[in-house]
């Protein structure tokens, strides 16, 4: 598994590494049921604070991307059932959406992006 941590950004660690988790799942680079590296692995492979590497695994449990199992660690577990997911998915987009339109981009232009990004993982 790649995990690309950006230490000057603005983002929180945990944000990115729970980012990258979730990209990884949906690029299927890592798969349901895989086991993911344990806290002190992975903070030691990147370099980070084994405190952080949990509080990702903490908020990647709540979401619903992973199961912790005390013996076998973090292991990817999509557990969210669809509508749930398009309601988290509006939530989120409602912010973003807020955002462009300060930025004053367009309906058109947001389509694109979104097309963009989704060509991305199902192409």
């Amino acid at each position: 598994m790649f995990i690309k941590i950006d230490f000057n950004s603005e983002e929180a660690l945990y944000i990115q590494l729970r980012n990258q988790i979730i990209w990884g799942i949906a690029m299927e680079e890592i798969r349901n049921g895989d086991s993911l590296p344990s806290v002190r692995q992975l903070a030691e492979h990147i370099g980070i604070n084994m405190h952080t590497v949990n509080k990702a695994y903490s908020v990647l449990k709540e979401e619903g991307f992973v199961k912790v199992d005390r013996r076998k660690g973090a292991i990817i577990s999509i557990d969210m059932n669809h509508l749930q997911a398009i309601e988290e998915l509006r939530k989120e987009l409602t912010s973003i959406l807020a955002k462009a339109c300060c930025k004053q981009i367009t309906r058109e232009e947001v389509h694109q992006v979104v097309d963009e990004i989704f060509n991305h993982y199902f192409e």
